[in-house]
């Protein structure tokens, strides 16, 4: 039987009745084992099916995976820097992470069971990364930023400080955020609901992308809902709302727009990683 034939089979045992009291060891072996996996990055929430940022797709039994781990498990005190805590997954192990050349900084940063950290990533603290979520080689979490179930972050990315990437479980989505190569996100973004940022593309501080927010494509001159192209630089403007000629808002009203220009090459320069900070 497959990790994925597995899921199914104790999913459908849980749609009909399977409780945390009933599980046994074998039905939480299947648990731990699928945590394993996707903390070796084996599995993942989604995979790319083509050749844009449009062609995720989300892999369903890898999210029920995830919810089985929530569903069929007790709730227990566990320990973190001195403080008892109580949660239904501890905390990831970390020792395998200093051979891949990765950090993570103590002092608030927490990293969930489940998650994928890639090689020579750094991970600041206080930041955290939930269950499910993947981080690809060589990318930056900085300090006080979150990256929230099942999010799919790739190689080479810088998220700035107090940026929030969005999960799957609360509130509930269908996909999860993506953040494909090479992105960088400047500090305060915030990224939700199933949002895909193309690879190479710079984002201006305190710009919030979520499927409800148009984006204006200057370069292909359209305006597209739910993702980012790649190769963009991207900020946030504010346009006239059709509720401005409404009696109590004098001066008119505005919502917010996302603006994409093509992005140039001193934009990527200007944000390119320290190397020396990999070394």
């Amino acid at each position: 039987m497959t990790l994925e034939s597995a899921i199914d089979d104790l999913w459908h045992r849980y749609e009909n009745g399977l409780t945390a009291e009933q599980a046994d060891d074998e039905d939480l072996a299947t648990l731990e084992a699928f945590l394993e996996a996707l903390e070796a990055g084996e599995i993942r929430a989604a995979e790319k099916t083509g050749d844009d940022v449009e062609s995720w797709e989300a892999n369903e039994w890898v999210k029920r995976g995830v919810l089985l781990n929530f569903g069929l498990r007790e709730t227990q005190p566990r320990e973190y820097g001195g403080v008892t805590y109580y949660d239904v997954l501890p905390l990831r192990r970390t020792d395998d992470l200093g051979d891949r050349g990765t950090r993570n900084t103590p002092d608030g940063t927490v990293i969930r069971r489940g998650a994928h950290l890639g090689a020579d990533c750094i991970v600041m603290s206080p930041a955290f990364v939930n269950v499910g979520a993947s981080v690809g080689d060589g990318t930056l979490v900085d300090s006080c930023d979150t990256v929230g179930s099942c999010a799919q972050i790739g190689e080479d990315v810088k998220l700035g400080a107090n940026t929030l990437i969005g999960g799957v479980l609360e509130p509930i989505e269908d996909a999860p955020v993506i953040i494909e190569d090479g992105v960088s996100l400047g500090a305060g973004c915030r990224v939700t609901s199933g949002f895909r940022i193309g690879e190479n593309s710079v984002v201006g501080e305190n710009t919030l992308l979520t499927p409800r927010i148009p984006v204006y494509d200057l370069v292909d001159e359209k305006v597209v809902y739910g993702h980012l192209p790649g190769n963009r630089r991207a900020f946030i403007r504010y346009v006239e709302s059709s509720v401005s000629n409404h009696d109590l808002l004098e001066g008119g009203a505005y919502k917010p727009a996302v603006v994409a220009t093509h992005v140039e090459e001193e934009t990527l320069e200007a944000t390119r990683r320290e190397g020396t900070l990999r070394e």
